[in-house]
């Protein structure tokens, strides 16, 4: 799962694979020029997320609380 993951972002470009044809081999990963560009979007994201955490937690409660009353009088 993690080495698809891998190569998958390798051949969107995101990050560079070094293969080092040592005992035992290595492989190294790099992140590369344009996944780097994503910095931003990610910060975004994080800010966010911090942001609005205590909303989603609620969300979540009510969520979970209306589903569980749902589940017992089915």
């Amino acid at each position: 799962m993690l080495t698809q993951r891998l190569r998958q972002l390798e051949r969107d470009g995101l990050i560079t694979r070094t293969y080092h044809a040592e005992v035992p081999p290595r492989v190294e990963y790099e992140i590369s020029e344009l996944g780097r560009s994503l910095a931003p979007l990610f910060a975004s994201l994080a800010h966010w997320a911090s942001d609005n955490l205590d909303r989603v937690d609620e969300a979540r409660a009510a969520y979970d609380g209306t589903a569980r009353h749902q589940a017992i009088g089915a």
